[in-house]
């Protein structure tokens, strides 16, 4: 075997556009001769693939022809708020815009599983896939998967490979941590969500960087699981350990967490707002009716569900579109939260 032929023989699709500096579905549009690739995108494709001696897979020419208006939706993790209500309203999106969605649901998001969703969603003609991932792993995992259909990913964190849409958690988390600093607090604690979310990683990073940045110290999070039980066993720990010294002050990762969080305090004597203020993250139905009613981050789902849709139909109009900005949570102030007594 001659090296050219070796070259052509291990060259994919992942090389092909590395060398032409384009998604792999960029690379796959070219191959099956279709339209919305810039001229110059493609001829840079094209060229790439000469040089490779990249010969094409039956998966890198997967990419239908005809319009199927059907988008493939793949969610990972549990039926937490946050996922469930983003897949909500991009269905009540897609439906408004005429489009069909298929829909493949997985707790666990490991390579093998991810394939097997994508394979079964290509089978049925999608023109697109929208990942909501929970966990870190199901963003790495896809990035090896041969497409051959853009790939929209939920998700803040601003890792590249591909299109993404989403909340800004690490501007939200900042903006949560200084209502805290401004009412006086400087001991905040931070319940994190689990440690491979990309949302509890990138809300971790706000609260550091907010204290870092105001002088405060940022000790080790708590972290839990999204659900009021862990909020209210983290809050027990904290308070019988006395690990994070005389706080007055909570920032948790989620509601629920911070439902749970309360619970513990009241029942060990701490009051809230008196003694402790609470923040959370999300605003669910039930934040305002906690008692005391929850300071919290709201996410505009409406507005997620309408961008995701938005980013997706561009992209399938010109591979290249830049993604639109992250939407930014809204501070919205109840009664847990108070100034420094």
């Amino acid at each position: 075997m001659s090296k050219d032929d070796e070259k052509a023989r291990v060259a994919n699709i992942f090389d092909v556009a590395r060398l032409a500096g384009v998604s792999h579905q960029t690379v796959s549009r070219v191959l099956n001769d279709l339209p919305n690739v810039r001229p110059a995108t493609r001829e840079r494709v094209e060229n790439a693939i000469k040089q490779l001696r990249y010969r094409p897979s039956p998966a890198a020419r997967a990419l239908v022809t005809r319009r199927s208006r059907t988008i493939g939706l793949i969610t990972t993790g549990g039926p937490d708020y946050g996922p469930s209500s983003t897949v909500l309203r991009f269905n009540e999106a897609a439906r408004d815009a005429r489009y069909a969605v298929s829909m493949a649901s997985m707790l666990e998001s490991d390579p093998e599983s991810l394939r097997s969703a994508v394979e079964l969603l290509l089978r049925q003609n999608v023109e697109a896939i929208v990942l909501i991932a929970a966990h870190r792993s199901a963003l790495e995992a896809v990035r090896g998967i041969e497409l051959g259909v853009p790939l929209i990913a939920v998700e803040s964190s601003g890792r590249g490979g591909f299109h993404r849409v989403g909340v800004d958690n690490y501007r939200g988390a900042r903006i949560a941590v200084a209502h805290l600093a401004e009412l006086g607090h400087t001991n905040i604690v931070h319940l994190a969500g689990p440690a491979d979310s990309v949302d509890a990683i990138e809300r971790a990073r706000g609260w550091r960087d907010e204290l870092g940045d105001r002088g405060l110290i940022a000790r080790e999070p708590l972290i839990g699981d999204w659900s009021p039980a862990s909020g209210y066993r983290l809050g027990a720990d904290l308070i019988e350990s006395g690990s994070h010294g005389d706080f007055t002050a909570v920032f948790a990762g989620n509601d629920q967490m911070a439902l749970g969080l309360i619970h513990a305090l009241v029942r060990n004597g701490l009051a809230v707002p008196d003694r402790v203020s609470v923040i959370g993250f999300d605003d669910i139905p039930e934040a305002a009716f906690f008692s005391p009613t929850l300071t919290t981050m709201r996410q505009d789902f409406d507005e997620l569900g309408r961008n995701i849709l938005s980013t997706l139909l561009a992209v399938l109009e010109d591979e290249e579109a830049p993604d639109l900005p992250s939407s930014v949570p809204e501070l919205i102030v109840r009664e847990s939260t108070a100034p420094r007594a």
